[in-house]
């Protein structure tokens, strides 16, 4: 048992540390790979009658591209994932792409997930100690309930008053913020796990 826990826990560090060793090409490639399962996980989305904020899975993704490429390449598959998404590639939400999704209701999150990624990449890198379950998950807390939703929120707002409805700031949290709050936490306490079972501590 002990032997296999050694091989585990050998296993574990050898491979993060070829992925953070890697040429700039491949982690490069490592990064349109995971801006690319951002973009898939976008399409499990849910709908909500009340606001144009839809409920999906890409924020798991957002979350894990900083654990595992670190704060630099995490957030470029973040850019990459909102630049290309404006470009040409309809893999935001609902098969959206283009600069009037940017501009929409969701902007203010895609710039949170870039901002957010290298938030959570930062802090790995940095304090091997943190890649624990529980530190992780407040690190990954903070950077989704403050750095993907204070942005998310402001553009959010931003745009109901360019529509010309403005909206108070409960009706905002309503529309913006409470609905997501029980699936935010299980995305959270998923990345915190993929941090406990895949990162090296030391």
């Amino acid at each position: 048992m002990n032997l296999n826990m050694n091989y585990y826990y050998d296993t574990r560090k050898n491979v993060f540390d070829r992925i953070h060793e890697a040429n700039t090409t491949t982690k490069l490639l490592m990064s349109l790979m995971m801006a690319c399962l951002t973009g898939i996980m976008a399409q499990i989305i849910i709908p909500l009658p009340w606001t144009p904020v839809p409920i999906t899975a890409q924020t798991f993704a957002v979350l894990c591209s900083g654990l595992l490429l670190g704060k630099k390449y995490g957030c470029i598959s973040q850019i990459l994932y909102v630049v290309l998404g404006i470009a040409f590639i309809p893999w935001f939400g609902g098969m959206t792409g283009g600069i009037e999704t940017f501009l929409g209701s969701t902007g203010g999150f895609l710039i949170g997930f870039i901002i957010a990624s290298y938030f959570i990449g930062a802090i790995c890198d940095k304090y091997a100690d943190a890649r624990n379950f529980k530190k992780m998950a407040l690190t990954i807390g903070i950077a989704n309930f403050a750095l993907i939703y204070i942005p998310g929120l402001a553009g959010l707002a931003l745009f109901l008053n360019m529509q010309g409805t403005p909206v108070g700031l409960f009706d905002l949290l309503m529309m913006g913020l409470v609905p997501f709050i029980a699936g935010d936490i299980l995305k959270i306490l998923g990345a915190a796990t993929v941090s406990k079972v895949f990162l090296p501590k030391d």
